[in-house]
């Protein structure tokens, strides 16, 4: 099944599109219904079905993932700066990689990229084993700090090289891979499980890439879905 594209990205950045202006979400019901909105406007609007990938983005809250003076544009239909050169993906693309890894309780889960640690967040409310590396150390470090602080103690974060996966934790039910590599890194396919699934956009770097999802049967990495979007590269050491 292929998609048509669905990304607006910075379609509305001029009004930060929380619901409201930006600027007014000011206290913790201000930020709750900003989340219900983008919930309802931008994640089940657009084809995000999963009724626990969308219960997960109802209950993060993403505005305490992104820095402070941009909280009030936390839940538009962008991504936003969180330092170092990278980015926090839109919303969206958040919940559509999620709903295509297929998560169930008791998964293994790998992310490789860590970022702020939103998308981690957001796996943590779909199993308890989540593992996530940055290759960051400042990003590891505060998203290491930030995640248990919020209540998700659950998810290790380690600073490292995503192109080598995670290989003393492997196998994994699903890996999600939130910056843009050429090709599917070797070590991530092998520490795939036999019927795990393999989110991650693939394409030359600062251009617009192909978010795929490959599945392993057989042995073989099969595609199954895809659709255009813009990603920060994948770097290694």
């Amino acid at each position: 099944m292929k998609l048509k594209p669905l990304l607006f990205l910075g379609l509305f950045l001029a009004l930060g599109v929380t619901g409201q202006p930006p600027g007014l979400c000011q206290t913790q019901e201000d930020f709750a219904a900003a989340r219900q909105r983008m919930v309802s406007l931008q994640l089940q609007a657009r084809g995000i079905t999963d009724p626990r990938v969308l219960a997960a983005l109802s209950r993060v809250p993403r505005h305490l993932f992104v820095p402070p003076d941009l909280a009030s544009s936390a839940y538009g239909d962008h991504p936003l700066p969180i330092g170092q050169g990278q980015t926090i993906s839109q919303p969206y693309i958040v919940a559509l990689m999620s709903q295509w890894a297929e998560v169930q309780p008791g998964e293994k889960v790998l992310e490789v990229g860590t970022g702020s640690g939103y998308q981690a967040a957001v796996l943590a409310e779909l199993t308890d084993r989540v593992f996530s590396i940055e290759i960051i150390p400042e990003l590891a470090q505060a998203a290491a700090a930030r995640l248990p602080a919020l209540g998700y103690a659950q998810v290790r974060v380690k600073t490292g090289d995503g192109y080598l996966g995670w290989p003393e934790e492997a196998p994994f039910d699903a890996i999600l891979v939130t910056a843009a590599a050429p090709a599917v890194p070797a070590a991530l396919a092998a520490q795939l499980k036999e019927g795990g699934r393999l989110v991650i956009p693939l394409g030359p770097t600062f251009l617009e890439q192909t978010l795929v999802r490959l599945r392993k049967v057989q042995g073989e990495l099969k595609e199954e879905e895809q659709i255009p979007v813009r990603f920060v590269p994948l770097v290694r050491k």
